[in-house]
């Protein structure tokens, strides 16, 4: 007999095939991680359909089992309506022909006798929409594809060399695309109030989420790149940031928050503006948290001119040991299965115990403990953390 027809090695090699296919599928994910996912898709897609459901009149109208079959068709129609007429039409037949008898007779004449099996029918229409779907999504995740390229062309691969300063970020969208922005660069022109090139920190969050807030934080970062690479100083890019997010924000409804600093590469003396963003935390060398809330409103809120201020900037001298940690919301929102955010103090207690070690290795450890306390449920925003570790003036 040969090793090719030995019935062991035929069940073996099947089951190989078997395994690596159900590998394929699961991505190597574990039964109870995949449960999981499901149950975190599940949540999102229960919110995306509830939304357009008017509970409050259900609530009026139903009570008891009523209710329930009320909201039921609800939820049933608001995923309806999210089809193309044409595909609403086949889930509705698909669901008529599997909710009638397994097959129905035609003709009662012996020469025709001819017979629908429904339910097969019924299915077959579903597995179509379900390739039409799937098609969409397909070429939508393409087109994302291509946009996310093109944004990471927007932020630094790397962060600059500065000598006496340790910096690292890293960001995770909530979509494929963000709206969240992070740079750091020294100035290309020397300021022309100070004759030096400070090195330009900026973490910014545009409001909204997925393709409309990644273009706004494209056209952001375009202006300041723009306004950074003349002399002006840095209350004249606040005010040009300013009256561009203005032009841009639909009466106000696409502000951007936003934290920018100079810091001077000499003395590390900072200088900064934080426009209605999550406060930065300073960890000093000895342990206390200091927070940088000076700035104003979001960039792009619509100010009368009468009321209009100075921009109020902030200052701090960077010493060695200190860590600087800037973040956007979606860090300290970020949820569990239990609907619990992970939360600012947490957030503070991890900076406040971190060891001397590199700006990386803090941000890889405040990353990864919020991804664990995440777990397997969906976030709904993007995620960006920015850490700066002083050394000693060279």
């Amino acid at each position: 007999m040969s090793p090719a027809s030995n019935p062991a090695d035929n069940s073996k090699h099947r089951s190989g095939r078997v395994h690596a296919f159900w590998q394929s599928v699961t991505e190597g994910f574990e039964l109870h991680q995949l449960w999981g996912q499901f149950m975190s898709e599940a949540k999102a897609s229960y919110r995306l359909y509830s939304a357009d459901v008017d509970w409050g009149e259900i609530d009026r109208t139903s009570r008891g089992p009523g209710r329930f079959v009320r909201a039921v068709w609800a939820l049933f129609k608001a995923l309806l309506m999210m089809l193309t007429p044409s595909r609403r039409v086949l889930l509705l037949v698909a669901i008529v022909l599997i909710a009638l008898p397994p097959s129905i007779r035609l003709g009662r004449i012996p020469s025709f006798n001819f017979q629908i099996h429904t339910r097969g029918w019924g299915i077959a229409i579903l597995f179509v929409l379900l390739a039409l779907e799937l098609a969409d999504r397909i070429t939508m995740k393409r087109d994302l594809e291509i946009a996310r390229e093109i944004q990471e062309w927007l932020v630094p691969d790397h962060p600059p060399s500065v000598p006496g300063l340790d910096i690292a970020f890293a960001t995770r969208p909530q979509n494929t695309v963000a709206g969240d922005y992070y740079d750091a660069f020294v100035r290309p022109v020397p300021v022309h109030d100070t004759g030096k090139q400070p090195l330009l920190v900026a973490v910014a969050d545009v409001a909204g989420k997925s393709v409309p807030a990644a273009l706004l934080m494209a056209t952001f970062q375009a202006s300041l790149q723009a306004l950074t690479a003349t002399s002006g100083t840095l209350d004249e890019i606040l005010i040009g940031l300013d009256r561009y997010c203005r032009a841009h924000s639909l009466d106000g409804r696409r502000f951007t928050t936003a934290f920018l600093a100079e810091i001077d590469i000499e003395t590390h003396e900072m200088r900064y503006f934080n426009a209605g963003h999550n406060e930065p935390i300073l960890r000093r060398t000895s342990g206390v948290i200091e927070r940088l809330s000076t700035g104003g409103p979001p960039f792009g809120i619509p100010i009368p001119s009468q009321i209009a201020a100075p921009y109020p900037t902030g200052s701090v001298r960077l010493q060695a040991g200190d860590i600087l940690l800037i973040f956007t919301d979606g860090l300290i929102e970020a949820v569990n299965d239990a609907d619990e955010e992970y939360g600012e103090p947490r957030l503070i207690r991890s900076i406040q115990a971190t060891p001397s070690e590199s700006a990386d290795a803090t941000l890889k450890r405040v990353m990864s403990e919020v991804n664990t306390f995440v777990g397997t449920a969906r976030q709904f925003d993007d995620i960006t953390s920015f850490v700066v570790r002083v050394g000693a003036l060279s």
